[in-house]
């Protein structure tokens, strides 16, 4: 029988995701100017507030506040009557050393032993409905809001746009769980005022239905057979969306992790990415599960699925990997031998995450919004400064989990030709 199945996403001006930006963006500077900085960095956000809060291991000394005040400039806090602004807010930093009790079960003399950061489950997952192996609702719904902040930096076909604004998508899917069309779409956006709401109301639907959509499905052509003229749209459905972003709602970091993630489909271990350097597995190893399950499933050892790995604080061998095909393998083995040649594929101690991932290189701050699953791996050239005028310039390499850099050790693994 066929059902339906539903994921959100939340924009960059959200105000979950305005803190998990900062605190990316302090994580990318550390090591860009300290590589093997330790570093767990909780921002919050309110009313012309930012609060830092968090514990650092680092040779590098910088001015967080600028660094707080660029990413809220460029998510595009810049005016007054949003109650946040980028030049003007309040922040405060309590950042202070990391546990010396901690760093202790991470450190080894030799770096092959480096133990786990904290103790926990991470998930991995993929599908291949996508030709990025996610979810069609999550795909969809960051494509929507993806869009509707070029718009509005654009500023010429919607010009009442603000940063703040959230999507959901509800897909039907049939019995064979192939997506058949979208059943309904939800966006509500943060806008300016408007004379009176009826106005407002009926200018942001046509505007949304008539400029965004086609938009969206011009340029993402794999889903523009999903649209249909039987949608239920939910434009802004509270009716005004003035006030927004930290103004509207205290954001903290790490509030949207099943929008980082799977948009709900697989699982999730429940720790948080932003504001973490690699050495926490709750990051890290999230990313070597994800690159584990695409390359699976892009090899052809299955449709779709789950990779858990677990860790204890200080220990670098994992408690064990667990591998779920949903029914789906091809190879014929159970998902438990699956899981044992998965083992002998990936080492999934800390530092062989770290190294084969690239994770030591400043390539976070492009994660914390949108998703930290299914983005294009790429090469890009970023500058940081230093207080005392130091520049450190570097290419580095984005979203290298996403490779598919091991299909071919896959299949040789599992005998598939």
């Amino acid at each position: 029988m066929p059902y339906l199945f539903t994921s959100e996403s939340v924009s960059e001006g959200h105000p979950d995701k305005v803190a998990d930006q900062i605190s990316d963006a302090l994580i990318d500077n550390f090591l860009a100017f300290d590589p093997n900085s330790k570093v767990a960095c909780e921002t919050l956000v309110t009313t012309g507030q930012v609060v830092l809060a968090g514990e650092v291991k680092s040779k590098a000394y910088l001015d967080v506040q600028e660094i707080a005040r660029g990413v809220i400039r460029k998510i595009g806090y810049t005016k007054s009557e949003y109650m946040f602004e980028a030049n003007s807010c309040g922040i405060l930093s309590a950042i202070h050393e990391q546990s010396a009790d901690i760093n202790q079960g991470v450190d080894r003399q030799k770096k092959e032993e480096q133990g786990a950061g904290d103790q926990g489950m991470m998930f991995g997952y993929a599908t291949n409905e996508t030709a990025d192996y996610m979810p069609m609702a999550l795909d969809i719904a960051h494509k929507l809001l993806q869009e509707l902040a070029a718009l509005r930096r654009e500023n010429k076909d919607i010009k009442y746009l603000r940063p703040d604004a959230k999507s959901q998508v509800t897909l039907e899917y049939d019995d064979n769980n192939k997506p058949l069309r979208i059943d309904a779409i939800v966006v509500s956006t943060q806008h300016d005022d408007f004379d009176t709401e009826e106005k407002m109301l009926k200018k942001i639907n046509k505007d949304i239905v008539n400029i965004l959509i086609p938009r969206v499905q011009a340029r993402y052509k794999k889903y523009a057979h999903l649209f249909n003229t039987k949608i239920k749209y939910h434009i802004n459905p509270t009716g005004k969306f003035v006030i927004g972003g930290p103004h509207g709602d205290t954001g903290l970091t790490g509030r949207k992790i099943i929008v980082d993630t799977y948009g709900g489909k697989g699982a999730h271990g429940g720790g948080a990415f932003s504001g973490k350097d690699p050495s926490k597995v709750d990051r890290s190893a999230a990313y070597a599960t994800r690159h584990i399950a695409k390359n699976l499933v892009a090899a052809g050892v299955c449709d779709e699925v789950l990779v858990q790995v677990s860790y204890a604080i200080g220990v670098a061998q994992p408690m064990g990997i667990y591998i779920n095909t949903y029914g789906t393998s091809k190879v014929g083995l159970t998902d438990g031998e699956i899981a044992r040649k998965v083992e002998s594929i990936f080492d999934m101690r800390p530092y062989f995450i770290e190294q084969r991932l690239k994770l030591r290189n400043p390539i976070y701050s492009e994660t914390a919004a949108y998703g930290h699953m299914g983005r294009k791996p790429e090469f890009v050239n970023k500058e940081f400064r230093s207080p005392e005028g130091k520049v450190v310039k570097k290419k580095v390499e984005l979203f290298t989990w996403e490779k598919l850099d091991y299909v071919s050790k896959v299949k040789k693994e599992f005998g598939i030709k």
